[in-house]
């Protein structure tokens, strides 16, 4: 929903926000949780230097515009920056009112050796949530999920161990909700068929965007139970971008030289791929938000515009082009199981690479 002025809004504060930029901001209840989170939400990777080395300052100056300006929903992880995110965060939220903002942290993923990675055993899941609550100087958040389910020794350990123990953290009043992440959008329905604990949130990334939109098949099932639907990375890790994605993406050549191309004609006509990513992406129906994680306030502008801004019609032609021309013609849009499979190689000792 839209509005003209957002007091209304239960995360509103008085003094705090800049009015008119709430009542451009869009809102949309979160599953049965009640939340009622921007379209635009933060995500908050990129404070722990995640894709590149980051000013704190600036990072700090960044989540308070952007909790200015609307964006009521935050996402990070102990794994962003083996806990730099949370701990910047942490810093930028101490004069922040509290009602301003819901905030998600995540558990299992945690170090860079392949070894310390992940451990979805209840004992350390208990542990992380103390961990993340200290590094945010909160007492409780509103959704803690399992983080990259699919990296886990089976999804019996998930069900069985992980969940569990999230639902003393939920009991206890560290955290309000319950919710699941991953690549894999199977293992979504896997999961949530044999929970022994109520999911409240899934959170799917690189499945809501140009090259890959396939996260529209699985939205109704979602909405049947009451689950809100969380996604992520709408330029999909820097392949709907006119720099191009790091080296690690894991997505195949096929996929990569389909986004290069699309990129390259929106240059020439003179969009911005990102822009028009941003732009197909927010305009899905039955997505309430949208995590963008940057730590520029220049960024910040951008995607915050995206929101309230329209397309022009060569960007709308440009944009119906490339989904023609490069993005439909894909046979598999997917890089389902490759960052597994090379996670599995480098504990043997035989893999290469780094991970997402």
């Amino acid at each position: 929903m839209a509005d003209t002025d957002g007091r209304h809004l239960p995360t509103f504060v008085e003094g705090f926000h800049d009015v008119k930029a709430v009542g451009r901001m869009k809102y949309a209840v979160l599953g049965s949780t009640g939340l009622t989170v921007s379209q635009l939400s933060f995500g908050a990777s990129s404070l722990g230097s995640v894709f590149h080395d980051t000013d704190e300052a600036e990072s700090i100056q960044v989540v308070h515009k952007a909790l200015r300006s609307g964006i009521n929903y935050i996402d990070t992880a102990p794994w962003y920056g083996h806990g730099k995110s949370e701990t910047v965060l942490g810093k930028a939220l101490k004069d922040i009112p509290r009602q301003s903002y819901y905030l998600a942290t995540k558990v299992c993923r945690y170090e860079a050796d392949v070894h310390k990675m992940f451990d979805f055993s209840a004992e350390r899941t208990l542990k992380s949530v103390d961990e993340s609550l200290a590094r945010l100087g909160l007492s409780y958040v509103d959704i803690i999920q399992v983080h990259d389910m699919e990296f886990a020794p089976s999804l019996d350990v998930v069900v069985n161990e992980t969940l569990p123990a999230l639902q003393k953290v939920k009991e206890s009043g560290k955290a309000k909700f319950i919710g699941i992440t991953g690549y894999p959008l199977g293992n979504f329905r896997k999961v949530i068929e044999r929970s022994p604990v109520k999911i409240d949130t899934v959170l799917s990334y690189c499945h809501g965007s140009l090259n890959d939109n396939s996260l529209q098949d699985e939205l109704q099932y979602f909405h049947e139970r009451g689950i809100g639907v969380i996604n992520a990375s709408p330029i999909s890790m820097g392949l709907l971008s006119h720099r191009g994605p790091p080296a690690w993406h894991p997505a195949t050549q096929d996929i990569k030289e389909a986004c290069r191309q699309a990129a390259e004609y929106c240059k020439s006509k003179g969009a911005d791929i990102s822009r028009l990513a941003m732009h197909f992406t927010l305009n899905q129906q039955g997505v309430p938000t949208t995590l963008v994680s940057t730590a520029s306030q220049a960024n910040l502008d951008r995607n915050v515009r995206t929101v309230y801004e329209e397309m022009t019609s060569d960007e709308k032609e440009t944009l119906e082009y490339i989904c023609e021309r490069y993005f439909k013609p894909l046979n598999n849009k997917t890089w389902e199981g490759v960052e597994v499979e090379n996670y599995n190689k480098m504990k043997q000792g035989s893999g290469t690479g780094t991970l997402g």
